[in-house]
């Protein structure tokens, strides 16, 4: 018998050539991430405390975005309303 090591998975494999066949199979220990359970449950509430943070700052985002358009229109309506006769300004759309 021979050992060969698996090439997808780094397993140990016992083969006998004669008959052909795996006769022993023994998986890689894979390392374990996490220390302990204090660790892990740590990490979980940082996780959710920034995925909390970055809820609260896009809504944040959201309620200033409106009165960042708001007075963009409101800039754009006046200048609109001081010169009629300017050129209407070009759209990707009227590119077509």
């Amino acid at each position: 018998m021979f050992e060969v090591n698996c090439p997808c998975c780094e397993a140990a494999l016992k083969i006998d050539p004669a008959l052909r066949a795996v006769i022993s199979h023994q998986a890689k220990e894979k390392p374990k991430t996490i220390g302990d359970l204090s660790a892990a449950d740590s990490r979980l509430k940082a996780e959710a405390e920034r995925r909390e943070q970055a809820y609260r700052k896009s809504v944040e985002e959201q309620k200033s975005h409106q009165q960042v358009l708001a007075k963009k229109f409101d800039e754009l309506l006046k200048q609109a309303k001081a010169n009629p006769d300017a050129p209407r300004p070009l759209r990707d759309i009227d590119l077509d």
